[in-house]
């Protein structure tokens, strides 16, 4: 497989983490948005929310949990925050393992391109 977010999570890519447990690992996007722009994967390798089933809405949901506790780790949790998951092409989801992106630091507004 030749997944990015698959070789950061075994280490084969540096990445600058912020969060990891036994299921999901978060690190900082390389090209940021947003003053805090933080990406949160699950470990287990999921091409795109449509792919996801059965055991892995519990994961979808520590997902965002460790969300809220980056946030708070990060001190955006009361100014707010954006959490933003990109699913197939015409969203722009150009890496096809789920992954969130944690963005605030900042007044958002309305709408952020992603990548």
């Amino acid at each position: 497989m030749d997944c990015l977010f698959c070789k950061i999570r075994d280490g084969q890519i540096p990445s600058k983490k912020v969060y990891e447990d036994d299921d999901v690992l978060a690190f900082h996007d390389i090209s940021p948005a947003a003053p805090v722009h933080i990406l949160v994967i699950p470990k287990k390798h999921i091409a795109s929310m449509k792919d996801a089933s059965g055991e892995d809405w519990a994961l979808i949901g520590s997902i965002h949990k460790a969300a809220q506790h980056i946030a708070r780790e990060q001190g955006i949790e009361e100014s707010g925050y954006r959490l933003v998951n990109n699913c197939g092409p015409d969203s722009g989801q150009l890496v096809y393992h789920i992954h969130y992106h944690l963005l605030g630091g900042k007044n958002l507004g309305p709408l952020v391109a992603l990548h």
